[in-house]
Formats: C-alpha cells, structure tokens, sequence
C-alpha cells in the first residue's frame, strides 16, 4: 500500500506560485533563457509557474470512461457546474477508445436503461440480452458526447490530470496539461474516474494494486475491429451470436473452443487463452486475442511497451488466418484500440473497502448504490498459468452485493471521491466489480453526491444516501 506522505499541499503549491511572481517566470521559455540539465547531474530542476486558476465548476470529473460520463452527466443534471477532463480525443474510455464492444452487469435502473434505450433507438446492440450485450463502439462514442453537451457538462478531451494539491486533509486544485499547456482548476468536489486512480494517487490517497505492489495482477488487452467476407458464415466462432450462454452448445465457451482449432490450423497460438470474437455490425467483428502479463498501470514504458506487442499479435494472428482462405481470406483489420484495457490499476482507500467475504455473504448496505450480480472474473496472471486456467472464479460462489457509498468517497482526503475501477475495495471483490455496468452506476451515485455536496458547502462525507437516492429519483434516474 502507497503512503500519502509524498502529496503536494496547497501550501506549497502557494509557494511554488509566489515564488513563479518573484522571479518572474513566465508561461514559457525563451530559446535564450531557457534553463538547459547540466552534463552529469542526476536531477533537473524544473522552474516553478505561474499559473491562473479556473473557478467555473462545482464538480470536476477526471476521467470519461463509463463511470466518468455516468457521473458528470448526473452531477450536471443535479445542477451542478460540471467539467469533465479526458486525456484522448473522445469519451467512453474502454466502451470506445478501448474498443472494448460488450457490457456486463447492465441490467440496472438508471442511465444504464437510458443508454439502453438510446443504442436501441440507433439499433446499435446486438444479442439483447438485459444484463450482457455486444454494442457499436462508434455509435457509442457519439450517443454519450451527446448526453453530456445535453447535460451541460463542460468537455475538455486530450487533457492529462498531472499534479493535484491539498489544503491541509482538503483537495482543493489541480493541474492539467494539454495544448494549451499548464492548467490550474479548483472546485468544491472532484471525482476520480481516471480507472487506474490517478487522481487519488496525486492527491496523496493510500492505495493498493494487484495482489501486491510488485504487481501479481491480471494482464492488459487490447481489441480490434475487423472486417470479414461473410459474418454468418463465421458464426460457430462467434460469441453472442445464435446464443448468450456462456457454457453449453453454441455457447461463449463452445465457440471459443471452435475458433482455437482454427487458430491451431493457422499455426498460431493466442497470448490470451480464450480468443474471442463478437459480432459488431453485419461483416465488422471485435477480436480479443491477447493478454500482456505483469504490466503495472501506471508505468508508461511497460504499458507503451504491451501496447506494441499486442498490435503486432493483432496483426500476425490475422494474417495467420487469412492464409487458411475460406470463411477467413478476406479478413482485414480495420483498427486496433488506441488504449490497451487495463484490468487491475490502483484502488484508492476509501470509508469502506469492499471485500471478498462480501461477495460470499451477498452484503447488504444501508449506503448501497449498486447491487454487483456479476461473478469474480480473474485473468491468468502469467503466460504458463494462462496455459492451465485462463480465468479463474475464485473457488467460491459469489452471491449479488452491495457497494456502499462509503467505498466512493476518499479516506485520506476530503473532497474526493471514486467511482468505477478506481474504488476501494480488495482484489477479490475487484476481479467482479469492475465490469462496466457497475461502473455506470457508480458514476451516478459519486455525481450526485458531488453536486448535492458542492451545491451546500458540505463534503461528500456529510452527504447522507437518501438525499442522493432522492435526488436521483426526482430525476428520474433511480438506483
């Protein structure tokens, strides 16, 4: 577990600025007084800068992924000024830059159903099944830029959070980068939905990773969009076509089976040991074919290193099978994610920690604002235990539970809170609650008692459930 020792304060933050005043450091550097790193010294110091600070929000979200849509449409349908920062150039996260294509545990009310709704409308889901469906990235990608314009949350994409400071125990500002450089933005309540709990991590939150913090953790996988000659004729490969079982005939595990036997054929053999393929629109397929073992999240060298390996994994498997011709000669990948999935990042310690003996028990929480009904799903953690069990359950059933809100709300620092990956909780609990329907409902419950905390001075902290819950249902958007 991280200690919050290292956090900036606003103390120093202050400093830094006052001291940017006194020197007279500007924004930028000139070519001839630009401070160059000596020959042979260790470190560089980098100038401090002066930098204004943005007051137009109540709530500011990091992240657009599933939670972060989810919490800064809600936070701004509650009424609260709402900003919403996305380090790539679109929202969604893993439902788009991910390309990730299927959703579990979404059988929720909420925005989950208004999501629904609105994929339906655009006929953009396939097998529609209630809890677990196969849905168009792209399409996905406007719908929720739309829901947020709607909403009035103010979007900035291809913006990185990068440093984050505190008054005493209180977060109170942090700093961006982006084109338009440094960034200083405070507000009442933020919310991190960065997934890998960046936000939390820079505030000086403890957290945990993994099983431990040399990273035993379950692997990274990157998707693809591939177009084929005849989707139906590859239709025994395709998960969640004719059926949604996951086991059985014609089921997710049958026809995973029948694409290794084609993959053998071809000569090839997965990095991930259940390949799969899902159905897009008409000739348009997702693969998932790898896993990258033992990659910390928050390392950029090894995730960009993963990130290399996996595309040219993509792209060899598919020649593999263009070569058998057939059902696959005219296979062509038509994109790879520009994100890796990142499975396990950091879970930032909040006012509850949920755990395995939850799932066991199937808790029930006076704070609940999410029921998980999906089971622990742990992918292999190395190579050779992908080889004898490519995804384990834990040894145990899991029975539906509860997340409490107190698992949303920071221990360390006050003004923060998490939703989706990010929250706090064990490794068990985790590998089941981190799928995207829970993430969505998750989203909702930190916005709203963002907006209701932001909007009446309080933390979230002091925010009892049933205001929340009222809030939501006043709405019309109910957990």
């Amino acid at each position: 577990m991280n200690s919050p020792g290292n956090a900036f304060t606003r103390r120093k933050f202050l400093y830094a600025a006052a001291l940017g005043a006194v020197t007279g450091t500007q924004l930028a550097w000139g070519a001839d007084d630009k401070p160059a790193a000596s020959p042979g010294e260790k470190y560089f110091n980098e100038p401090p800068l002066r930098l204004p600070i943005a007051r137009d929000a109540d709530v500011i979200v990091c992240g657009a992924g599933p939670a972060g849509i989810s919490a800064a449409i809600t936070a701004a349908r509650a009424g609260a000024r709402t900003r919403l920062f996305e380090v790539h150039g679109c929202l969604g996260g893993v439902w788009t830059a991910g390309l990730l294509t299927y959703i579990f545990d979404f059988d929720k009310p909420g925005l989950t159903r208004e999501i629904v709704k609105k994929l339906d409308e655009r006929d953009a889901r396939r097998n529609k099944n209630s809890s677990r469906f196969v849905y168009e990235p792209e399409v996905m990608k406007l719908l929720v830029e739309e829901m947020c314009v709607e909403a009035g949350v103010k979007i900035q994409l291809l913006t990185s959070v990068v440093a984050a400071y505190r008054q005493g125990q209180r977060l109170t500002t942090i700093i961006t980068e982006s084109k338009s450089g440094r960034e200083a933005w405070t507000a009442p309540v933020f919310i991190d939905t960065t997934g890998d709990g960046d936000l939390g991590a820079q505030a000086g939150c403890a957290w945990e990773v993994g099983q431990a913090k040399d990273c035993p953790c379950q692997p990274m996988t990157m998707n693809a969009l591939a177009v084929v000659e005849d989707a139906k004729a590859l239709g025994k490969y395709t998960s969640f076509t004719a059926t949604d079982e996951f086991t059985g005939p014609g089921g997710h595990l049958a026809c995973v089976e029948a694409f290794k036997g084609e993959l053998k054929r071809a000569g090839v053999e997965t990095s991930y040991g259940h390949p799969t393929i899902f159905p897009v629109h008409d000739n348009l397929v997702m693969l998932m074919l790898n896993h990258e073992y033992g990659v910390m999240a928050y390392d950029s060298a090894k995730i960009t290193e993963a990130t290399l390996r996996s595309r040219a994994e993509i792209h060899r498997v598919a020649k593999a099978l263009r070569s058998l011709g057939g059902v696959w000669k005219n296979l062509q990948i038509a994109t790879s994610a520009e994100q890796i999935g990142v499975r396990d990042g950091r879970r930032i310690r909040g006012r509850y920690t949920v755990t395995k003996e939850d799932l066991i028990r199937g808790a029930r929480q006076p704070d609940a604002v999410c029921r998980v009904t999906f089971g622990v799903d742990i992918h292999a953690e190395t190579r050779e235990s992908n080889s004898a069990e490519t995804i384990s359950h834990g040894g145990f059933k899991t029975e539906p539970y509860d997340i409490p809100l107190r698992a949303l709300i920071a221990k360390d620092v006050d003004g923060l809170m998490m939703a989706g990956r990010c929250i706090s909780g064990d490794f068990i609990a985790h590998a089941s609650y981190r799928v995207t329907g829970n993430a969505v409902a998750m989203g909702e419950a930190a916005g709203v008692v963002a907006a209701i905390a932001a909007k009446s001075g309080r933390l979230p902290q002091d925010v009892e459930w049933s205001e929340g819950a009222g809030q939501l249902a006043k709405m019309g958007q109910r957990i």
